[in-house]
């Protein structure tokens, strides 16, 4: 697999790259192939760096999900995105289309999950466990028979977003895990997209911003 058109940002403290579904984010214990394993060897060969890379997922997508993924090339660039990330100061924009058409144009999510066994499931807020989630949405487009909605993350659950709208009875396209009528036509892929991220550069300060349009 080459996927040297997905990198879409690299400098000495960063590279940006697009995630397909139906690949991991970072190596799985049963082996196979990773973007973080195809990253490292893209990191190797341009910059003919012999040992080991380092690179770091600053998140992870799930692996039926698709999109941008952050990784930081240094240890410093990692302690100062995770401090950014602490101050939700990443702006993380992701796609959905969903079963249904949505009652509302635009709204916030508000739900307690509890990371159960390769799934999120709702909870109590009494719940010693739960943890609290929060998203907001905004409707792109009305569908024949389904609604496409712009989200941002307040909180970084779990399968946060997956949950969130299964809950509502909108169930992400594709999506059987949490509700969806039937799987979706892509390769091990659920119509979920990370489209857009923006923070501050952890060396030079300035707004990095990168976008990557949605498959579905």
């Amino acid at each position: 697999m080459d996927l040297s058109s997905e990198i879409v940002f690299c400098d000495n403290h960063l590279l940006i790259a697009v995630k397909p579904c139906g690949l991991t984010t970072q190596p799985s214990p049963e082996g196979g192939e990773s973007l973080e394993g195809f990253a490292k060897e893209w990191v190797k060969r341009q910059f003919q760096k012999p040992g080991n890379v380092y690179l770091h997922a600053l998140h992870r997508l799930d692996k039926p999900v698709s999109g941008l993924v952050l990784f930081a090339r240094t240890s410093k660039a990692l302690s100062r995105l995770n401090e950014q990330q602490r101050e939700q100061a990443i702006q993380r924009v992701y796609v959905a289309e969903v079963e249904g058409i949505m009652p509302l144009k635009e709204g916030r999510l508000d739900h307690y999950l509890i990371h159960a066994d390769h799934r999120a499931i709702l909870a109590k807020k009494s719940d010693p466990e739960a943890k609290h989630a929060r998203l907001t949405y905004q409707v792109i487009q009305f569908r024949k028979h389904t609604t496409v909605v712009s989200i941002e993350l307040e909180t970084g659950r779990y399968h946060q977003i997956r949950a969130q709208f299964s809950a509502t009875g909108h169930p992400v396209v594709g999506d059987v895990r949490y509700g969806a009528k039937s799987e979706s036509e892509e390769e091990e892929g659920i119509h979920l997209h990370c489209s857009k991220l923006a923070f501050a550069h952890p060396v030079t300060k300035e707004v990095v911003q990168c976008e990557s349009p949605a498959p579905f």
